[in-house]
């Protein structure tokens, strides 16, 4: 099963797909389900009414008759994880730990759903702002302490994630903070795919394409901590919650094709240049495809100026 968040009139909903681009709208099928996929997922048998709901039933809507959200809009918190695939850590050259998972947030209002623009940050404030193509996990059964053989039982299922950075401001200090959590910055979709719709997450290939051109591209299998062994050690230090969010970290780059320039570390502005990287800049579209979860695409435009504005 394939569901995902929405609004349509201002009012939130959430979708089972039928195919790539048309849903049956829970809130006119099951009317007694909650309207939000994180309330959803906090009935134990809330992911089973959805599928009732749905099963043989048409669609009622389409992807272009709505806003899209991030597949869950408000989780309690996202945890992402830094250093977590092994070219990535070749290209970079930085070290990490090989015993525990280097971990940081993400807050709600840097995350936009897919086909929503990404926000650009001002060039003043920084310029080098890059993708990151990730595999995106959510919580459906709440626990603490959970073990390695345990963790799967509390997926409620997988997406893709943009997990955008702003590289000059994640280095102005040890944690990642701000430059992982600009306004709009990243994203989360295009849907959330069940386990039993996923299949097994580590023979699967993630590919992050910039302009139609693929800039990332790996196995899933390449990740230095399992998505159990994150599960695991998040949960021995805090309570996991339905609709929690756990971001696996992304690969490394591609090297850049013979005699491509834009990609070049002359052509870029963060602390740490690395071949085969290119910046997003207004204009752009950005892709994140995992096979089996969907494609996660979004058009890049410029933030508002860095202006005084009061609110």
């Amino acid at each position: 099963m394939r569901l995902i968040s929405y609004h349509l009139k201002g009012e939130p909903g959430v979708g089972v797909m039928t195919d790539a681009t048309r849903f049956v709208a829970l809130p006119k099928a099951a009317p007694d389900l909650p309207r939000t996929l994180k309330q959803v997922l906090a009935q134990r048998d809330g992911l089973d009414r959805a599928r009732a709901a749905a099963n043989g039933r048409s669609a009622d809507l389409s992807l272009s008759d709505v806003n899209l959200d991030p597949v869950i809009p408000d989780p309690y918190v996202t945890w992402a994880l830094a250093l977590n695939f092994k070219r990535h850590i070749e290209e970079t050259r930085l070290t990490t730990s090989t015993q525990y998972p280097h971990l940081f947030i993400r807050h709600p209002g840097s995350i936009v759903g897919h086909l929503q623009p990404l926000a650009c940050p001002p060039p003043e404030l920084d310029r080098a702002y890059d993708y990151e193509g990730e595999l995106a996990v959510v919580i459906g059964r709440g626990g603490r302490h959970i073990p390695m053989d345990k963790a799967k039982d509390h997926i409620a299922g997988y997406a893709c994630y943009n997990e955008g950075s702003t590289r000059n401001y994640q280095s102005h200090n040890r944690q990642f903070g701000l430059g992982k959590n600009f306004e709009r910055s990243g994203s989360f979709g295009p849907w959330l795919t069940t386990p039993d719709e996923a299949g097994d997450i580590y023979q699967k290939e993630l590919v992050t394409r910039l302009n139609g051109k693929v800039r990332q591209r790996t196995r899933l299998d390449d990740m230095l901590f399992s998505v159990e062994k994150t599960i695991a050690y998040i949960s021995g230090g805090h309570l996991l919650r339905p609709g929690d969010v756990i971001v696996m970290g992304t690969p490394g780059q591609l090297p850049p094709p013979p005699g491509e320039k834009e990609s070049d570390p002359s052509n870029q502005f963060g602390p740490i240049k690395v071949k085969g990287a290119v910046h997003m800049r207004p204009g752009d579209r950005v892709e994140v495809e995992i096979g089996g979860l969907g494609t996660l695409s979004n058009s890049v435009v410029a933030d508002e100026p860095a202006v005084y504005r009061p609110l």
